[in-house]
């Protein structure tokens, strides 16, 4: 058994005390969440937040898209090509450059954005917080996320 004193040295290390946990766990339950709505369209939630940058803002490169994402090539580069089997999306080389993979959407990813409008109405809810809440919660988020984007690792 620990004395009190003893227990203040390993308080950095006690889950109760952690702030990425609970974001580690909520985000893990959102990703399982939207598993169902998801598979109907046959995606992943990665592959989802794909399709819905490339909705949003058209053809771009892998890099690009990398950096929007937080995803290495390592993790896109399958992913795309799933997406690409899939007949969602094109992956072309501009002008032979072997280092530059353009990605755009082929009328069937066009369509499936239709489809996919049913998807945040079946995660409405999901997290039972109020709405003021919820936009303060996103908004730390994206502080956070930017501040972790301009510091070194």
């Amino acid at each position: 058994m620990e004395n009190t004193q003893n227990a203040s040295v390993y308080d950095s290390i006690r889950l109760e005390n952690q702030l990425c946990f609970p974001m580690y766990a909520c985000a893990k339950e959102i990703v399982r969440r939207y598993r169902k709505p998801l598979e109907k369209l046959n995606l992943t939630y990665t592959q989802y937040v794909v399709m819905m940058v490339l909705w949003e803002k058209g053809d771009m490169t892998e890099g690009d898209l990398g950096i929007i994402v937080h995803l290495d090539s390592g993790t896109l580069a399958p992913l795309l090509k799933r997406l690409e089997k899939q007949g969602y999306i094109l992956r072309t080389r501009p002008d032979g450059n072997e280092r530059k993979l353009l990605l755009s959407l082929t009328k069937k990813g066009e369509e499936l954005k239709e489809s996919a409008l049913c998807v945040p109405a079946s995660m409405k809810g999901c997290i039972d917080l109020p709405q003021n809440e919820l936009k303060e919660l996103k908004r730390l988020l994206d502080k956070a996320l930017s501040r972790m984007d301009n510091c070194e690792e």
